[in-house]
């Protein structure tokens, strides 16, 4: 196992695949910096467009044979795919770790949560049944089944290197299809490990390619005709563009955005499950993650005690390099990051939001990463731009209410609509928020109601573009067509 140090030592390039092969891009090559530590860990190539051609024609001419190998052939790969994911866990996780800055344990988790999505692939063979019905008319009948659409792309964000790619290319290869995988260009190392235990598990060449890029290789790839299907998960602006311009082309989109996930606390609510819970959403991955809490709306008499709660957890957190023993919170991704994590910190104390708890002192010894403490605003008003923007960092706003009515009225005015939760030992009041509130996935004494793959993570409203999610039967029904045959047989 290489530690950043080492690998900064080699600086290894980043490679690419194409039909079935790992190679160098000529493309210009970037540093891509531990953010532990801020060294070099590696070198990114920016793929050229001959490359990104390159790889759309072999998948499409991966598709034909892939559409056609028996469905149960399809997931076989897939669950040998598994398990050299499982056999190689402990390398992937330090890498996850290394590429994102995660703590291991937070590598753990996502890592597990990938492997759920493989498991949820190799369930194609039954996910992919059609239905047919006899005698619809005298001697007619009629059957519906589900057909791949073709090379279908893959946009991934920096926040989970090994999760997200793994919500999109298993269901789409399970189903027959096949795929071009552009990782973020900040973390893609990952992608290409994983890429290459998917053919070392038998994957036919071409049926999976990888390059990297920015926004250029990524016009390409929503602009090719060639290309049936694209699904990206991001911020809300780039998800509403990757619609806006790949539907235009008539393909098939799912774009998944960004959040402003609100949690409710009842005064009924158990105190100390319940700020365990806040915390681990709200500073869990650095608060770099769409399902993140970033606002907490604190119902009546709840408020005072629970900020005491929360500033005092955010007080024992300790905030270092992932990957040693005893961190509670890593990095954010790079010096950028940072920046504008900081610069919403400042407009939130110019709006007049109160600093419960100031992250910004925080130092970490021997250390030139991208570190920063939990902050905690109180105080805030539903209109200052901490409570409506996404930040997609270590930084929680506290909005109080008087009643679930105007915590629900709140929740409701976000223009995101990704998760919401609500923290009560009241069944009638999980009912009513569960019903009224406008978002796609909701939790009840539960922080993070992001779902496990058998059910699609279905945000709304400005955190979603498109009709079908991912994961899922929506992840089905988003990667393959219905074809309804309908015969008559004369003797």
């Amino acid at each position: 196992m290489h530690n950043s140090t080492q690998i900064a030592i080699d600086l290894k390039i980043c490679k690419i695949y194409i039909d079935g092969k790992q190679k160098d891009s000529d493309g210009k090559l970037y540093q891509q910096l531990n953010p532990a530590t801020a060294e070099p860990a590696a070198l990114i190539p920016y793929c050229t467009t001959a490359e990104v051609d390159s790889a759309i024609a072999s998948a499409q001419a991966a598709f034909p044979g892939w559409s056609r190998t028996p469905v149960l052939q399809r997931s076989r790969i897939l669950f040998h795919f598994r398990d050299l994911l499982e056999k190689h866990s402990e390398e992937l996780i330090a890498l996850i770790t290394e590429e994102n800055g995660k703590t291991l344990e937070e590598s753990k988790g996502s890592f597990q949560r990938g492997l759920e999505c493989v498991e949820f692939a190799c369930g194609a063979p039954t996910l992919m049944m059609g239905e047919g019905l006899e005698q619809i008319s005298n001697g007619v009948d009629t059957s519906v089944i589900r057909k791949p659409l073709g090379v279908c792309v893959g946009i991934t964000p920096f926040n989970f290197p090994f999760m997200v790619p793994l919500w999109m290319f298993p269901v789409a290869i399970a189903c027959g299809n096949t795929f071009v995988l552009k990782p973020s260009e900040k973390v893609p190392r990952s992608s290409v490990r994983i890429v290459e235990l998917l053919y070392e598990a038998g994957l036919p060449a071409g049926v999976i390619n990888v390059v990297h890029g920015a926004k250029d290789v990524v016009n390409q790839l929503l602009n090719d005709p060639r290309v049936r299907a694209v699904s990206f998960v991001g911020s809300s602006p780039v998800a509403r563009y990757i619609y806006e311009t790949a539907s235009a082309k008539g393909k098939r989109v799912q774009a998944l955005g960004g959040a402003k996930n609100h949690s409710v606390v009842m005064p009924d609510s158990d105190m100390k499950s319940t700020v365990e819970s806040i915390m681990a959403s709200s500073f869990g991955c650095a608060g770099e993650r769409c399902v993140a809490t970033s606002v907490v709306v604190a119902v009546g008499e709840a408020g005072d005690a629970l900020v005491a709660e929360l500033t005092k957890a955010a007080n024992s957190m300790t905030v270092g390099a992932g990957d040693k023993a005893g961190i509670t919170m890593g990095p954010v991704i790079s010096p950028e990051a940072k920046e504008r994590i900081l610069s919403m910190i400042d407009a939130g104390e110019k709006e007049g939001a109160k600093i419960a708890r100031d992250g910004r002192g925080d130092r970490v010894n021997k250390s030139e990463g991208y570190f920063l403490g939990p902050t905690i605003f109180d105080q805030v008003k539903p209109s200052m731009r901490i409570a409506r923007e996404e930040i997609f960092g270590p930084v929680l706003s506290v909005i109080r209410a008087k009643d679930l009515k105007e915590a629900i009225e709140i929740v409701n005015a976000s223009e995101h609509g990704n998760a919401a939760s609500v923290y009560t030992k009241s069944g009638t009041v999980a009912r009513e928020f569960t019903n009224a509130v406008q978002t796609g996935m909701v939790g009840v004494n539960i922080g993070v109601p992001a779902p496990v793959a058998i059910f699609p993570f279905s945000g709304w409203k400005g955190s979603f573009y498109g009709d079908l999610h991912a994961l899922g039967k929506d992840g089905i029904r988003f990667y393959t067509e219905t074809k309804v045959v309908t015969s008559r047989w004369v003797d």
